[in-house]
């Protein structure tokens, strides 16, 4: 008789673990870092990233004892932190989009994290599309990078936003032709 595999607790479940002893937050942090650097870092650089990352987990354990599971996952709940404290720095990400849109990229980004974190980041973009992205709203923009670059579905991003799951689609849809619109007739796949 074999013994049941053992099975890595959910992220609900360490989050609630974590109520009673912090140390288990650690699991979550470990799980999540990644993903929210990345989508930060996309948003307003990897120099801001990193204290905005710590804001996030910062304020995510603050708050973990009033997390609520049936109101959706902890992926989501996170990255609605990490929007809201985006949107403390809206001037800043929108700046790097305009500045991006005036220079271009830097082709050398540095080292291999800066390598790694650039590619995935605005500044990777072209100028016409940095341009584009700085003339979106921000509710349109939201939707647009939770999905670009945290890679969230529509319902995810539902969650983070607290909007309806039908809203996501229509602004998602919106920004894209506007995004479109702003680009070069060769971009295609957008």
């Amino acid at each position: 008789m074999t013994a049941p595999p053992d099975t890595a607790p959910t992220d609900a479940e360490l989050l609630a673990a974590s109520v009673r002893d912090g140390d288990h937050f650690a699991a979550v942090y470990d799980r999540h870092y990644a993903d929210v650097h990345r989508y930060i870092a996309g948003r307003l650089g990897p120099q801001a990233a990193d204290d905005v990352v710590a804001e996030t987990f910062l304020a995510a354990f603050r708050s973990r004892a009033a997390f609520d599971p049936s109101r959706g996952s902890v992926r989501p709940w996170l990255f609605g932190i990490a929007t809201n404290l985006v949107a403390r720095h809206r001037r800043t990400e929108t700046r790097r989009y305009r500045a991006f849109a005036q220079v271009g990229v830097d082709r050398d980004p540095g080292g291999h994290d800066d390598r790694v974190a650039a590619s995935v980041s605005a500044a990777r973009l072209q100028p016409a599309l940095a341009r584009a992205l700085a003339s979106l709203s921000r509710k349109d923009r939201d939707v647009v990078l939770l999905k670009a670059l945290a890679q969230l579905t529509h319902e995810e991003i539902a969650d983070v936003l607290g909007i309806p799951y039908g809203t996501v689609g229509s602004r998602l849809n919106r920004a894209r032709k506007k995004l479109r619109a702003g680009l070069p007739a060769h971009t295609e796949g957008l």
